[in-house]
């Protein structure tokens, strides 16, 4: 079994801005994109919040891209559909991810107290079923998304893939969330000890881990660039304990 650390929604280069903490609730933003998509941010329900935080720079009307994408499947089932291509995808078809792997979506996000960013992870979704859009959509078992997904939008390269499977983002912003360390820096992350004994793609320098002491535990020195981190946990135990504590946390029964 892997899990994913995937770096999504707004940041100082997509957006320009952290994402909000809005009544408790980490409300990570879909990036701006000129194109491939039929979203709003007004469609969304977030064109005032998106202009407040913003400051008007992108107004309610400006397309997003919608992704990871969270609702209801036609069953009633809260999904995640989750689109990759590139680079990225190729990263992980690489690393073998696939049925069964583990996805937290992470971001930066502001305090909004003191406006102080952090890291955070917001969402999570098990995979279920992944592939090209439209293999996908030619399943019985396809679940139709609560509004055009943008990776079946426009031209994508040849490795576009959807990512679907039960997800959904937290209500609160529980401290059990956060990455980053209190005080910071921004990229600096507490971690579970057994993080370094797995390892994690992008961190394979020693140098980025830095030693537990008796204040805290582990800590690392989160890359500043790429989207997903792997880690493969195999059937190793405290990974999976872990685990389930932090999806509990993100679905409120922490």
């Amino acid at each position: 079994m892997k899990i994913i650390f995937s770096r999504k929604g707004f940041d100082t280069t997509a957006g320009g801005v952290p994402s909000p903490i809005v009544d408790g609730a980490p409300v990570s933003l879909p990036i701006p994109t000129p194109g491939r998509s039929a979203t709003t941010y007004a469609r969304r329900g977030l064109g005032d919040l998106v202009e407040k935080v913003t400051r008007g720079r992108i107004p309610a009307d400006a397309l997003c891209h919608d992704d990871p994408m969270f609702g209801l499947s036609p069953k009633g089932e809260e999904l995640c559909w989750f689109g990759q291509f590139g680079a990225a995808q190729g990263h992980l078809a690489k690393h073998g991810v696939g049925v069964g792997d583990h996805f937290l979506f992470f971001g930066l996000f502001a305090d909004p107290d003191t406006g102080e960013r952090h890291h955070r992870i917001f969402a999570h979704m098990q995979v279920r079923m992944t592939g090209a859009p439209q293999d996908l959509r030619a399943r019985p078992d396809w679940p139709e998304p609560p509004l055009p997904h943008p990776h079946e939008i426009g031209e994508w390269s040849a490795n576009n893939s959807l990512w679907i499977g039960p997800g959904t983002c937290a209500s609160t912003a529980d401290p059990a969330l956060r990455l980053t360390t209190p005080g910071g820096p921004l990229n600096l992350w507490d971690v579970p000890p057994w993080l370094k004994r797995r390892g994690l793609t992008y961190h394979e320098r020693p140098e980025r881990w830095k030693r537990a002491s008796a204040h805290h535990g582990p800590r690392l020195d989160s890359a500043k660039r790429g989207q997903e981190f792997i880690c493969d946990i195999g059937r190793a135990e405290a990974p999976r304990a872990w685990l389930a504590e932090i999806v509990a946390r993100i679905e409120g029964e922490g």
